[in-house]
């Protein structure tokens, strides 16, 4: 769900490549034939599934991908994207279920394409990643025990990018990337986009809150590589059948790395929560099981749980200012740029109106029948 960083205009940076034009550059920069293509939903890139026609020189190669084309900013940060699909590479050969990254004709990762529109030249950085099965989280009712494991799959993945190296590392540095949580601050410019109500008066409240609570902890908390975006689009699972005839889910996929940045362990389990919590009928609830799976992983510091439900009040409010002002510049895209406000705003009015206490109380005991084996 990312943009550039920094504060540029996103009004033009949105490539609008047509199924033709994807397709030629499949061929042309990847050298696979194309037998069928067709648009994937995306915030303010552009995303292709991608068919391949079988050949004796593709053979060996994946029947089906998924071609990426980075908007305009983005495209700017070439040594970004690298970084980012060298971590793809560097998780799934940890055992992670992420994509494999296809190489270009000229032995690449990325290719850089310009294209004339007329009246000037604009380029777009191409990828192409081998599509992952089964279906996104947000197509099913989630129970206790598959937020957990989300919960400690976000963990693991954060512990396990410890171990990961690369001289342009330091991309992920990102100043002022406004999907970044230590950025919620920035809010500020986009708040007119909500109008005056109530909704905006709870931003409000919590961009100060998080400018007296959190910013002042920071150097409290523990930094890792953050993943940024665990939403239930972005995580897919497939479903086995138990001895007892009950389906049993298993993650099969996580995508879109295109908001990592640096940050803290305590943001990727804020961020986590918050996401679970969209489609979920009781979503305070939540929070406990996604915590419990991620401090099985990683424990959470007194200081870093105490700033937690100002963390994930705060991610609400980055995704729904954001799809706000984000539905003023595209608005043939607004059904995919509101999901997260469609019961956004109803969570993040309920977390609000219950208060930190009685929500850390909930978290905190779901969490805590963990460690003697009775989940809630």
């Amino acid at each position: 769900m990312s943009s550039g960083d920094g504060q540029q205009s996103h009004a033009l940076t949105k490539p609008s490549f047509s199924e033709v034009q994807a397709s030629a550059l499949v061929e042309s920069v990847f050298g696979l034939k194309v037998s069928k293509i067709q648009p994937l939903p995306s915030y303010d890139d552009q995303n292709f599934h991608v068919c391949i026609a079988r050949t004796k020189v593709t053979a060996d190669g994946p029947n089906e991908c998924v071609l990426k084309i980075s908007n305009t900013e983005s495209s700017k940060t070439p040594d970004l994207i690298e970084v980012q699909s060298h971590i793809i590479m560097f998780l799934r050969a940890a055992g992670f279920p992420t994509a494999s990254v296809c190489r270009t004709k000229g032995d690449n990762i990325t290719s850089l394409v310009s294209v004339d529109s007329g009246s000037e030249v604009k380029s777009y950085l191409v990828r192409l990643l081998t599509y992952l099965p089964g279906r996104p989280i947000a197509e099913i009712p989630i129970g206790p025990q598959l937020l957990y494991e989300i919960g400690r799959l976000a963990a693991k993945l954060d512990k396990t990018l410890e171990k990961f190296h690369h001289p342009k590392l330091s991309s992920l540095h990102r100043e002022n990337f406004i999907w970044n949580l230590k950025s919620v601050p920035l809010l500020e410019k986009y708040l007119y986009a909500l109008g005056q109500n109530r909704n905006r008066e709870i931003v409000e409240q919590v961009i100060q809150l998080f400018k007296d609570e959190v910013m002042t902890n920071l150097g409290h908390f523990r930094e890792c590589i953050n993943h940024g975006d665990l939403n239930d689009h972005n995580i897919l699972i497939e479903s086995n059948e138990s001895a007892f005839g009950d389906a049993v889910y298993q993650v099969s996929g996580i995508l879109d790395f295109d908001d990592m940045s640096y940050g803290y362990y305590v943001f990727e389990v804020a961020i986590t929560i918050m996401y679970m919590m969209i489609e979920s009928k009781t979503p305070i609830q939540v929070g406990g099981h996604v915590l419990a799976g991620f401090e099985s992983v990683v424990p959470l510091t007194p200081v870093e749980r105490g700033a937690l439900f100002l963390l994930v009040c705060s991610r609400f409010c980055q995704s729904l200012v954001l799809a706000a002002y984000s539905c003023q510049l595209y608005p043939e895209n607004e059904e995919y740029l509101m999901i997260t406000a469609k019961t956004g705003w109803k969570h993040l009015q309920q977390m609000f109106d219950m208060g930190r206490k009685a929500v850390e109380e909930i978290w905190f005991e779901t969490a805590k029948s963990y460690e003697s084996g009775i989940s809630m």
